[in-house]
């Protein structure tokens, strides 16, 4: 037995130690946040265990319901939705928890409330649970705006003010993607320990992609700028070679692919959905949050790398959202 090596797997930095460590860098802290985070990573292991064994433990297929975007639910779905709720008002340090599979927030009781607003898609891409492709959870929070009764409005806050976010990738491994405001940071989940172990320490999104990824059924709805767009994507005119198409229809997947390897995800509107189907508060919103410091000037700018909206705004002060990319903004807007 190698007793070396394994005394030596004792000195991982766990998202534990790394969030704790975070701690330590302000002494004010009491040490609430940290434990809100903690159970949002014990939520996301015990998702990730649920949909390794959705087969066996009949978890596939539909609920028999809809959630509040008119989707069907499936099993896994109502599942993981429970897990969440649970989990962060048993941390107490929530108030008000609002999820895409819930109609109306919950307002979690004065006996276990706390000053942290939550905002979560549990089981983002649930159409593919059923053929195992990659899916995962999507996580924002926001902090109570000043000693109130908490409303709606300590939710609906601009990007801007979000204090952390990520997401919890499901696929042939578990991956957790946070950002606390200083950078970002990917943890893979060790099965034999438990744990989330440091894998991917300040991640940043490389300047130069290959890979475009939209899905092109929609084709015929596109506007005329994004029809262009993807048009240049697939038959260039300077010479250069054609961009790859990728696309899993699992926003995590598709958004995780892109900021590892570069390139572009667009989820543009159409047609049939003239304000785009990115929810601002559950997806978009907390995705561009750490698409934010994934940038080396620790910026989004239209001057260097763009998330283009439309009309082409800020997507962390505007509810408006449509394409990402890691592309020159002349390069997106041509």
């Amino acid at each position: 037995m190698d007793h070396e090596a394994d005394a030596h797997r004792t000195d991982l930095m766990t998202i534990t130690r790394f969030v704790l460590n975070e701690q330590s860098k302000h002494p004010e802290s009491r040490g609430d946040f940290s434990i809100l985070l903690s159970h949002i990573v014990l939520g996301c292991k015990f998702v990730c265990s649920a949909v390794n064994k959705a087969g066996l433990a009949k978890l596939i297929g539909l609920a028999g319901e809809t959630n509040v975007q008119g989707e069907e639910q499936k099993k896994l779905d109502v599942l993981s939705n429970d897990v969440f709720v649970k989990a962060l008002i048993s941390s107490g340090r929530t108030c008000i928890l609002v999820s895409e599979e819930d109609e109306e927030a919950i307002f979690v009781e004065p006996s276990k409330r706390g000053k942290y607003c939550v905002v979560f898609d549990p089981l983002d891409g649930s159409s593919n649970i059923d053929c195992g492709v990659s899916i995962g959870t999507i996580f924002g929070i926001y902090m109570m705006k000043d000693s109130h009764e908490p409303t709606l409005d300590d939710v609906l806050q601009p990007g801007n003010n979000m204090l952390a976010a990520g997401y919890c990738m499901y696929g042939s491994s578990c991956t957790l993607v946070l950002s606390t405001g200083s950078g970002v940071n990917g943890f893979t989940l060790d099965p034999s320990l438990g744990e989330f172990i440091l894998t991917h320490p300040d991640i940043k999104i490389p300047k130069k992609g290959k890979i475009y990824s939209v899905n092109e059924g929609n084709a015929k709805n596109w506007d005329g700028p994004t029809a262009k767009y993807v048009e240049k994507c697939k038959f260039p005119k300077d010479g250069s070679s054609p961009k790859s198409l990728r696309y899993i229809g699992s926003m995590v997947a598709d958004v995780h692919r892109t900021l590892l390897y570069g390139g572009i995800f667009m989820y543009p509107r159409d047609k049939k959905s003239p304000n785009g189907k990115l929810r601002y508060v559950f997806g978009s919103c907390s995705n561009f949050f750490w698409f934010y410091f994934f940038f080396p000037l620790r910026s989004l700018s239209l001057k260097n790398y763009s998330v283009i909206t439309k009309p082409y705004t800020n997507v962390l002060s505007k509810p408006l959202c449509g394409i990402v990319c890691s592309m020159k903004s002349s390069q997106c807007h041509s």
